[in-house]
């Protein structure tokens, strides 16, 4: 008989981690993902149409701006409190109460006579989003069961991206209506997923005797001493930086003053960004599961560094649109694994909301900094100094990774 070569072994481990889980997700898993969906696929019908509707009431593109940036700065002046709702009341009542917080201010916009009343039912919203952001990570943390955290982090990301893939095309589409009717519809869409949340969510926590006990609330500072935590602040801070924030701010600037492109362009490089990103998530949960969260942590965010600077010395568009979807693979193979690590250090049987509360506020501090930080940068030095500097940061914290132990084993032991 031929002896087996001496590499099949390993590679048919690696084979056997690449296929799909049979074990089907828990029903309380999928009720969350329905809920994902239906708030990332209304924000969607809002976002084309928001900074268009605010000029409406005879204010320029930075007041148009500002009703954008109001949202984001509400959610993070209230992630601390979100956290302490959580450790108070608990994740589910947190949860539809900021949803409908948002319905009631989305729907509130739609009604806005002036200028100053829509900045004031945006930020309202923003307080709500940061409580049902917080508490439905909490909730996926306390659900998921410890061996699928990535797989479950994984479908999470996947049912909200393609909410917000769907939301825009809908939201177009409804903007013919009049400028007023998409916020009509998020809100409808909001109270929808409140609706399946309060009702289809099982009221049992999970354990294996359905009735498992709650721990003492993990404190800020007994995460923060342990390194998967801060690695994952890190990790955040940067993603918020190049992702969320100098992705939506300066690829467009960039394509119109490197190619004289206009938004078709721009808009292209987040489609791409976005196909490479659900290219990775239909994968990279699993493997955070079987081969761990730290390769995955370490090889996303080099490839995503990587490519997000090379995207500062692309010349045409064709590889402008390369480096933009390489880094929506990165993004995609450390987006699970970088949830299902903080879920780790939390434990299914405590709450962690003011944990949580800050490791979300990390990315949302990011995402303020980064596009300024890109901006002057762009505007001193130039664009490839601007997207250096961000890949940069994607590395630095690529690096802080190297010298983490393993969260899963920690997990598992």
């Amino acid at each position: 008989m031929t002896a087996a070569p001496r590499g099949s072994g390993a590679t048919s481990r690696i084979l056997a981690r690449l296929r799909p889980q049979r074990e089907k997700l828990p029903r309380d898993i999928m009720v969350m993902l329905a809920a994902a969906f239906l708030i990332a696929l209304g924000f969607g019908l809002v976002a084309p149409v928001l900074p268009q509707f605010a000029t409406t009431f005879g204010v320029g593109n930075t007041e148009a701006a500002v009703i954008v940036a109001i949202f984001a700065f509400m959610r993070l002046a209230f992630a601390p409190a979100g956290g302490y709702l959580i450790g108070r009341f608990g994740e589910r009542p947190v949860y539809v109460a900021g949803l409908l917080i948002v319905a009631l201010s989305t729907a509130a916009c739609a009604f806005a006579q002036s200028y100053w009343q829509l900045l004031l039912f945006r930020g309202f919203g923003g307080a709500g989003s940061v409580m049902f952001t917080v508490a439905s990570m909490a909730l996926v943390v306390r659900l998921a069961p410890p061996r699928s955290r990535g797989r479950v982090s994984g479908a999470y990301a996947s049912a909200f991206l393609i909410g917000n893939v769907c939301g825009p095309i809908v939201g177009g589409l409804l903007a013919g209506l009049g400028l007023r009717v998409p916020f009509l519809a998020y809100a409808a869409a909001l109270i929808v997923a409140a609706l399946v949340v309060q009702t289809q969510l099982s009221h049992q926590r999970r354990g294996a005797d359905g009735a498992q006990k709650r721990g003492p609330v993990m404190q800020f500072g007994e995460a923060l001493a342990t390194g998967t935590y801060r690695s994952a602040l890190l990790s955040s801070f940067a993603n918020g930086w190049a992702t969320f924030g100098v992705r939506m701010a300066t690829v467009p600037l960039f394509a119109a003053a490197a190619f004289g492109a206009g938004p078709q362009a721009a808009g292209l490089a987040l489609a791409v960004f976005a196909a490479g990103n659900a290219a990775a998530l239909s994968f990279s949960g699993r493997l955070a599961d079987s081969m761990g969260r730290k390769p995955m942590m370490i090889s996303g965010l080099l490839v995503a560094g990587l490519a997000t600077a090379a995207i500062g010395v692309t010349h045409d568009l064709p590889w402008f649109l390369a480096a933009s979807t390489l880094a929506g693979v990165g993004s995609g193979l450390f987006g699970p694994a970088q949830q299902a690590a903080v879920a780790d250090v939390i434990g299914s049987e405590r709450s962690g909301g003011k944990v949580l509360a800050v490791y979300q506020m990390t990315s949302d501090v990011g995402a303020i900094v980064g596009p300024v930080v890109a901006g002057l940068l762009a505007d001193r030095l130039g664009f490839g100094w601007a997207f250096g500097v961000t890949g940069g940061i994607m590395l630095v914290a690529a690096a802080g990774w190297l010298a983490t132990r393993e969260p899963l084993r920690s997990a598992s032991s």
